[in-house]
């Protein structure tokens, strides 16, 4: 059986998604943050020596890192499911979106956190930040008009690994200007499996904008 190794308030939560989406038997460990350094604790390093998470562990192996983990579930479980058909442009297309999500998409918005915690020493980065935020979800923002999620009508393992993007840019107050994506996280924190992901998490503090 799958082990999810899940820590509070972090991306771990899409890997529970994902399994709820599936319909797949998963056992969920439970990690908290530290209060004051919000710092995974470090019973983590005992599973991966990064001490990070998501990490899942099945039939004996570690897998870390949302994009491979989300791969691997629908490439070993999904029976065809949530991925277009391997060896297909859209399965290429599916790939791209899959690790932009990390790759690129992320980066300027974990900026924008750091950055946030120096106050006025980081003046002089807010203007790059704010550049390559609008960039990133000027372009999310685009590839969604007219249709529902990210590679046309049907929800993919990209919407699940793109969607933290989403979320965070709406804690932050970014999704003013692109509609596209405020209806796409609104789209799919209305769907069943994610509503049954949080139950079965906890609570997360991302999860509304």
């Amino acid at each position: 059986m799958i082990v999810v190794h899940h820590l509070n308030d972090s991306r771990s939560q899409r890997i529970l998604w994902l399994l709820e989406e599936l319909g797949l038997a998963y056992e969920l460990r439970r990690y908290e943050r530290d209060a004051t350094t919000r710092l995974a604790p470090p019973e983590l390093k005992a599973v991966h020596p990064l001490g990070k998470s998501p990490v899942i562990t099945d039939d004996g192996h570690t897998i870390h890192e949302s994009g491979a983990i989300i791969d691997y579930i629908i490439r070993r479980h999904g029976e065809g499911r949530l991925a277009p058909p391997a060896g297909s442009w859209a399965h290429e297309a599916y790939l791209q979106w899959l690790h932009y999500a990390e790759g690129s998409a992320m980066l300027p918005l974990m900026l924008q956190l750091y950055a946030g915690r120096l106050g006025e020493a980081a003046a002089p980065l807010k203007p790059r930040i704010d550049s390559e935020i609008e960039n990133h979800l000027g372009y999310i923002d685009h590839s969604l008009e007219g249709h529902d999620w990210i590679l046309g009508e049907a929800l993919t393992g990209a919407d699940i690994n793109l969607s933290f993007v989403g979320e965070i840019a709406g804690v932050y107050g970014r999704l003013g200007q692109f509609p596209n994506i405020a209806a796409w996280v609104e789209r799919f924190q209305a769907r069943p499996a994610y509503k049954a992901a949080l139950e079965r998490g906890g609570a997360y503090s991302f999860a509304r904008g």
